[in-house]
């Protein structure tokens, strides 16, 4: 018996030593569910989270802007500033197994530019031609000098598909995205989560230390903390500006933040479709007299307790590119009434739509108090997030409530939103004179140059108020403890590398 017991005993200790070690799986709380995942379709800041983990770029970012290598090692330009020749890593293949080459890179640059879906159009749109000088070199043509070209291929304009996949996918390829960065696609389900799976052939594969990583889209800033103080969660993105001293007097909790490099703000509906066809779209006096009832002090103060940082421009006012000789206007009601009777107005009744979280719902609750005072009638019109800007894509809004992540060049906040053919043009604004001076911003190395270009521009419009900014945030992140390793980027991009849970 005691024979029979003992062999027993060491039976299960060697099950317990036979078991596998337990799966490092990571879970993130995100505050929108993504839209399409396919680089060239997608339009969304937390579709740009799930590329970081997904999708390997020619190019990175360090948390101080520079432009790093990635995917292309070494890169130079011509001395006409119209050739950029770059040298691409060695030994990097996609999840579906094919190489990653310079064939492949003109394979990915010629779909940004002739996919009909492309949003990417605009931001290489400077590239005449991608030629194969070696197996693993490129030399990208650009019809005239682009400033802004290194930038964008450190977004999603850089992220690297199969060509094997994207060709047999076409514009579904988002369905199942093939990549060829860390981890690898399992599975999707809309408004409940992203799931991927560590890439065991990933060229940087000591830098990763999960089994999987799970993105779980959860609108309601206050029950994401709560699912991760719960321990449901392992991360969350975009923690509410009201909890920030709670998660850092939180032993539990890492608290990390960095400046934005976006903004957000109100598009406004003016060309596009049959509802840009009325008086808020039609007359800027209307739009002006709608941003002269903010208060973007109060707001700060109000929905964030000062944490963020008003704005009425693409760039902030800390940064380089704003122009200070178009400050935040101060409040003037009577100034508002004023334009609103010139425009043939006493009251005005707007839609604005906006995403169905607290933060944004509020924001926009404050904004309808402050412009009832001067007789606008504020309807909101809550929406999940990617239903929002498939509205806006559609022409179907009068006003949205959305923002911009930002990028590392100031062309990429403001380009391809407000030229007559921008990809990301949803209000359908289009100004001539604008146009010329973007392309001219766009088009020169010369910083001075690109300033006065930018700074004429943003004077144009400060009048026409396509969009009418309103503050630019400070991404904040909240983590549980056991994890470490985390930097904090600007552009508000979860990079796993080296991140792992303590031993």
């Amino acid at each position: 018996m005691r024979q029979s017991l003992l062999a027993a005993l060491l039976l299960s200790a060697s099950a317990l030593v036979a078991l596998p070690a337990a799966a490092a799986d990571l879970r993130i709380g995100l505050q929108e569910d993504p839209d399409v995942l396919d680089p060239d379709q997608s339009r969304t800041f937390v579709g740009r989270i799930v590329y970081a983990s997904l999708c390997d770029k020619l190019v990175d970012i360090t948390p101080e802007l520079e432009i790093v290598p990635m995917l292309a090692t070494a890169w130079s330009w011509s001395e006409d500033g119209k050739v950029l020749t770059m040298d691409l890593r060695e030994g990097v293949v996609f999840h579906d197994g094919t190489p990653f080459d310079a064939q492949a890179v003109k394979a990915n640059i010629e779909r940004s530019k002739t996919l009909p879906e492309s949003r990417r159009k605009s931001e290489v749109q400077s590239i005449e031609s991608v030629e194969v000088t070696g197996p693993m070199q490129v030399a990208i043509t650009v019809n005239e000098p682009d400033a802004t070209l290194l930038a964008q291929l450190s977004d999603r304009a850089g992220m690297m598909i199969s060509p094997s996949a994207a060709s047999a996918a076409g514009a579904d390829f988002g369905a199942n995205p093939v990549c060829s960065g860390p981890f690898v696609f399992k599975e999707r389900i809309q408004q409940d989560r992203i799931v991927l799976t560590r890439f065991a052939d990933y060229w940087n594969a000591d830098a990763i230390h999960f089994d999987s990583v799970t993105f779980l889209p959860i609108p309601d800033t206050t029950v994401r903390l709560a699912n991760l103080r719960s321990g449901d969660l392992d991360m969350l993105e975009r923690l509410a500006a009201t909890d920030a001293a709670s998660v850092k007097a939180d032993s539990r909790l890492v608290y990390a933040d960095a400046v934005s490099l976006g903004y957000q703000g109100i598009t406004i509906n003016i060309g596009n479709g049959e509802r840009g066809d009325n008086p808020f779209g039609n007359d800027p006096r209307l739009r002006q007299a709608f941003e002269l009832t903010l208060d973007r002090d109060a707001i700060n103060q109000v929905v964030f307790e000062g944490v963020f940082a008003p704005g009425n421009q693409p760039f902030p006012p800390t940064s380089p590119w704003y122009d200070k000789e178009v400050p935040i206007p101060t409040r003037d009601i009577a100034k508002a009434k004023e334009l609103m009777k010139e425009a043939g107005h006493e009251t005005f009744e707007l839609e604005v739509q906006v995403a169905n979280n607290p933060v944004q719902t509020q924001l926009m609750q404050v904004v309808q108090s402050m412009a009832t005072e001067a007789g606008f009638i504020v309807r909101l019109k809550s929406m999940e997030f990617a239903s929002l800007l498939a509205d806006q894509t559609a022409g179907n809004y009068q006003a949205s409530q959305v923002g911009w992540s930002g990028r590392t060049d100031p062309d990429g906040n403001i380009h391809q939103f407000l030229t007559c053919n921008g990809g990301i043009n949803d209000s359908k604004y289009c100004n001539p004179e604008v146009d010329a001076l973007l392309d001219k911003a766009r088009t020169s190395n010369d910083i001075a140059v690109r300033k006065e270009s930018y700074d004429a521009a943003l004077k144009i419009l400060s009048q026409d108020l396509p969009i009418i900014y309103l503050y630019h945030q400070t991404w904040i992140w909240a983590l549980d403890g056991k994890v470490e390793g985390f930097v904090p980027f600007p552009d508000g991009m979860i990079r796993l590398q080296d991140v792992k849970f303590k031993s």
